[in-house]
């Protein structure tokens, strides 16, 4: 028979394409259905709250004002970042509980998150509008923090994408451990399948020698996860032995 996309020759005779084909369908689709996941949670994520509950909020809808530390390039105090209430209150469980409650926060209108630069603040509350914001290694590493922090978990999982995205041999051991300090699983899973594929090279490395003294609970893991993969393909492989 002959394929209906490739024109070309082959011989399953059940069906309209050929294999490999019908592969790259199937692969197509699959990434379309990621590409459609992704575009309704940011949907979901930039849907604001119904015009009765943001009506409901009215009288505290004032403007807000976040202070970080010190800008990056000086030593001054870096500029306010200002907000609206209504938008941090629809975006953050925390926020909602801080500013609809009798917080210093909500009475001076003022949040200080002094552990984040004024850049990562700003980009933060820019996705917080926007759902958009450009990334590098480290910025996703702090934008993920604080989105644990305040419970963003749309943007916690865009910059867990972009991280895993990411993992190579020179970060594997630093994705590890910082995706186990945080709760993302699969940059976590990422990592680690890259630290098994070269343990012997990277045990070698400055970082692992570093986590056996700050945490070797990991280390334990690691191993462990390791030997059980390499019990598991020695079983498999018994099993193909004729």
């Amino acid at each position: 028979m002959w394929c209906q996309s490739c024109r070309e020759e082959y011989e399953e005779e059940d069906a309209g394409t050929c294999k490999e084909c019908y592969e790259e369908a199937s692969e197509t689709e699959e990434e379309l259905k990621r590409e459609i996941e992704d575009l309704k949670a940011k949907i979901a994520f930039l849907r604001l709250s119904s015009p009765l509950d943001l009506h409901s909020h009215s009288s505290s809808a004032t403007d807000l004002l976040l202070h970080a530390s010190s800008a990056s390039s000086s030593c001054s105090p870096a500029p306010a970042v200002p907000a609206h209430r209504a938008i941090l209150i629809s975006r953050s469980p925390v926020f909602k509980a801080m500013l609809e409650n009798e917080m210093e926060e909500s009475r001076s209108g003022v949040i200080k998150i002094y552990d984040v630069s004024y850049d990562v603040l700003r980009s933060f509350v820019h996705y917080l509008y926007t759902a958009e914001v450009l990334l590098d290694e480290q910025v996703a590493c702090d934008l993920l923090v604080l989105a644990e922090k305040y419970q963003v978990k749309h943007l916690k999982a865009f910059c867990e994408k972009f991280m895993t995205s990411k993992v190579n041999n020179e970060n594997a051991i630093a994705s590890y451990a910082f995706a186990h300090r945080h709760n993302a699983k699969q940059l976590l899973e990422a990592a680690l399948s890259l630290i098994m594929d070269n343990m012997a090279a990277l045990t070698e490395r400055e970082e692992y020698k570093e986590l056996v003294e700050k945490d070797p609970r990991l280390v334990v893991e690691i191993y462990e996860s390791y030997l059980t993969r390499q019990v598991n393909t020695a079983v498999k492989d018994l099993r193909l032995q004729p």
